[in-house]
């Protein structure tokens, strides 16, 4: 099979791999929808996309999606010290990667993440230079703007992200009137090439990769293609990467290298025309040689062509030549381009083989950068591109956020439970994944979804410990200051000894590290330990680590925050004038999705990010997600029970994780609520234990109290809890718990102190909704804003005396 036209099949075709129609010869509409129609809606914001005559009407002071789609990540620098480089093979300041990546379809790539924990959540950003936001349909549009999750992950980690132009052939609904429109001139303008530079600069992203595949073409109009991205360059900082396919002549033909059919594409004269050039799949040894050359005699680097390989359909089952393009012991021949590395995601069967799929992508089959040795051929790209960090200035944090979660944490604490995806949360990945160096049995690093300090995610150390461990993280360029601090919050399994220790090395002895022991925790919960960096004040940090040692056959451990910043942290300034611009139910009565706006935090610490809450009527917040920009789409925010009105409030975070004060609006409630449902009713119960045979845990969930003592749950088990399964994940509104005097027993014995807590999973963490101490009532009532599958009522103090029998006649959650 030919592999000739992997880039327009996939464009053209992209629809139908990820589940809808393909596209046919679609005309594009007239002029782009209106906004006023949606303007006061609270309906899903998407990334922005085109044809070349609507991008023309295209004014983000008029869309209302536009502010949703900024990111406000700036482009960061990169540190690469070949000294540290985890493979020996790997070469530093050479070959680069490029990567073009589909997201999802063209039209519906939501702006700011979504609650589906299911996403490409790209982690291997140290080996890439640039990421391609790959799409574009003759059915959607043909320019594709990346949304800002991408956006401000990528540029986080020092990584440049275009947009996609993409012309198709005319089998695949291509019109070579398109590619007339994209050049057309208005006197000395080209209108389009305009729209493109406001794009990128309103958006916040670097450029756009041109793939104008669209056959019957002269040499004039590929003239005109390459005077519109000359005419570009000359005015602004949009960068372009061009695709091997139009030739000078106007014609397609794919060179597979660069030639003198192609070149002025890239350089003419001494204008230049694209920044690099993605040559197509069907290179050869010769051919990459004579790249080279001709980018030399060119006066450009052959770092600049981007020899293409296609992974969209096998992963790291790809055939490739690997010597011809990263020659053993000598420089590289040209950069790589990956197409479609998502595979690893998209062939995943869940999140666990996604990540082992990803890891043997890029690291190779040992999930170790600097051991990449195997019998398949695919090694892994780290055996050949050396690492790039961009953590070369403080504040440094990471909470070893991956940007998708099962459920959401605050300092520790839970406020959101349920699946959910957005880049802009996700932290810069550890540098080397995973390097451990030990002396005897080896501890194994992971990612861990079950809990977290801040996200949904944390670090685990896991394994034998019997030895000393040194587990290499990140490599850094951070000068030492007087007051700089490091500091590392922790979780284990048991109060004691972490067995623990920092490790950092510096500029001056790279691969020499510093250890700085971590102590104990006092408990099993989250637990801060800050070290005083000050006497290496005047060195520059190049490494940070971890070093666990001692003796421990089931060592455990989670890290869930690193950082190292100067001084006290610091807060930022509060966010004003949070706005609801526009509310659209979801269910009628009971939910709603919002648009919210505020005004940015003026003064103050830096902002990292800002998060989004409702107030419960019991004054506890529940999370609705975050953004680092000044607008935010919450897909659903739940009324509970008959309130009104709900407080909505957003609160600014700063770079070092200081919070500010928040800003608050209300959103109005019309008509009733629909009915609530018991959802416990009659569904599976089980519990600690029973005092008797007849008083079970289906007796709190058989909807009655008047059966007598008999139609009661009871323990007398020193931990007294009763949990239950509603069979799915389900919106729920309140929980209601019936105690003994509901049954007609003696108020004596009504539950004093208890905890409702729910989760999602069997394997989640319970997250507490409800807190009772001091309770005298038969009947109790607690309003939540929660989704969950499993609930549990857990009993502290089951009685106003000492009497220590718990007695519940009924555990009811409703939810709609």
């Amino acid at each position: 099979m030919s592999r000739r036209l992997p880039l327009l099949l996939s464009a053209a075709l992209g629809a139908a791999v990820l589940g809808a129609a393909p596209a046919t010869h679609a005309q594009p509409p007239a002029a782009p929808a209106p906004p006023a129609a949606t303007a006061a809606s609270g309906t899903q914001p998407y990334a922005s996309y085109w044809y070349p005559n609507t991008i023309l009407g295209w004014d983000p002071a008029t869309d209302p999606d536009a502010r949703f789609n900024r990111s406000r990540v700036p482009l960061q620098p990169r540190t690469s010290d070949p000294a540290l480089r985890a493979n020996p093979n790997a070469r530093a300041g050479e070959g680069k990667v490029a990567s073009l990546v589909s997201f999802g379809p063209t039209s519906n790539n939501p702006s700011q993440g979504s609650a589906d924990p299911n996403y490409y959540a790209f982690g291997y950003w140290q080996y890439v230079d640039k990421l391609v936001f790959w799409g574009g349909s003759a059915g959607e549009g043909l320019i594709l703007a990346p949304n800002p999750t991408v956006i401000d992950a990528a540029h986080r980690n020092g990584v440049k992200v275009y947009g996609t132009v993409f012309f198709p052939p005319a089998a695949y609904g291509g019109q070579l009137q398109w590619v007339r429109d994209f050049v057309q001139e208005s006197g000395s303008r080209y209108p389009v090439a305009d729209k493109l530079v406001q794009a990128a600069q309103y958006y916040g992203f670097d450029g756009w990769f041109i793939n104008q595949e669209t056959g019957g073409g002269d040499s004039a109009l590929a003239t005109e293609v390459r005077n519109l991205m000359q005419y570009t360059k000359a005015q602004s900082g949009t960068e372009f990467m061009w695709y091997d396919a139009m030739t000078e002549s106007g014609s397609v033909s794919w060179q597979n290298e660069l030639t003198s059919a192609n070149d002025s594409f890239l350089q003419e004269g001494a204008r230049r025309t694209a920044d690099s050039m993605f040559l197509n799949f069907n290179w050869s040894a010769g051919g990459l040689d004579s790249s080279r050359s001709l980018a030399r005699g060119l006066g450009r680097s052959e770092y600049e062509l981007y020899s293409g390989i296609d992974t969209e359909a096998n992963g790291y089952n790809t055939g490739v030549d690997w010597n011809a393009l990263f020659p053993a012991g000598k420089p590289h021949t040209t950069s790589l381009g990956l197409y479609r590395p998502e595979w690893t995601w998209k062939s995943a069967t869940d999140r666990a083989d996604f990540y082992a799929k990803d890891a043997r992508y890029w690291v190779g089959a040992n999930n170790d950068p600097s051991n990449t040795t195997t019998s398949s051929a695919w090694k892994g790209l780290s055996t050949y591109v050396a690492e790039s960090s961009p953590i070369t200035a403080k504040p440094f944090v990471t909470n070893f956020s991956t940007g998708q979660g099962d459920f959401h944490n605050a300092a520790g604490t839970r406020v959101a439970t349920g699946g959910w995806n957005n880049l802009s949360l996700q932290d810069v990945p550890p540098t080397y994944r995973w390097l451990v160096a030990s002396g005897g049995s080896r501890l194994t690093p992971s990612v861990d979804f079950t809990d977290a300090y801040e996200g949904g995610s944390s670090l685990r150390l896991s394994g034998r410990l019997d030895a000393a461990n040194t587990i290499r993280l990140y490599q850094t360029r951070l000068p030492v200051a007087a007051d700089s601090k490091l500091s590392v919050v922790l979780k284990t399994p048991a109060a004691g000894p972490t067995s623990l220790k920092a490790a950092i090395s510096f500029t001056d002895a790279p691969t020499a590290f510093t250890t700085l022991d971590l102590g104990a925790n006092s408990g099993t919960g989250w637990e801060r330990h800050t070290l005083d960096l000050s006497a290496y004040a005047g060195r520059t940090i190049a490494q940070i680590g971890l070093q666990a040692e001692g003796s421990n056959p089931a060592y455990d451990l989670r890290v869930g925050q690193l950082a190292v910043y100067d001084g006290a942290v610091d807060a930022p300034a509060a966010p004003s004038g949070l706005t609801v611009l526009g509310a659209s139910d979801v269910v009628a009565g009971s939910s709603q999705s919002l648009r919210l706006s505020w005004t940015a935090s003026a003064g103050g610490a830096p902002v990292h990010h800002y998060e989004v809450y409702r107030r419960n009527a019991d004054g506890t917040r529940g999370y609705l997600g975050a953004t680092p920009s000044d607008a935010y789409f919450v897909n659903k925010l739940d009324r509970a029970g008959g309130e009104s009105s709900t407080t909505v409030e957003v609160e600014a975070v700063s770079t070092e994780y200081g919070r500010s004060a928040a800003a608050a609006t209300t959103v109005s409630w019309t008509g009733t609520p629909p009915t609530g449902t018991n959802l416990a009713l009659g569904r599976p119960a089980t519990a600690s234990g029973q005092c008797n045979a007849n008083e079970t845990a289906a007796k709190a969930v058989n909807g009655t109290v008047s059966g007598g003592n008999g139609d009661k749950w009871c323990t007398l088990t020193s931990s007294k809890w009763l949990e239950v399964d509603l069979g799915s994940a389900r919106p729920l509104s309140k929980f209601v718990v019936k105690h003994a005097s509901a049954g007609g027993e003696s108020s004596s014995y009504n539950t004093r102190d208890f905890t409702v807590q729910v989760r999602s999973a069997s394997t989640d963490p319970w997250t507490t909704v409800a807190t009772v101490t001091g309770n005298t009532a038969g009947t109790t009532t607690h309003p939540v804003n929660t989704t969950a599958r499993y609930v549990r009522l857990v009993v502290t103090r089951p009685t106003q005396t000492t009497d220590p029998a718990a007695r519940i006649y009924e555990f009811e959650a409703w939810g709609v």
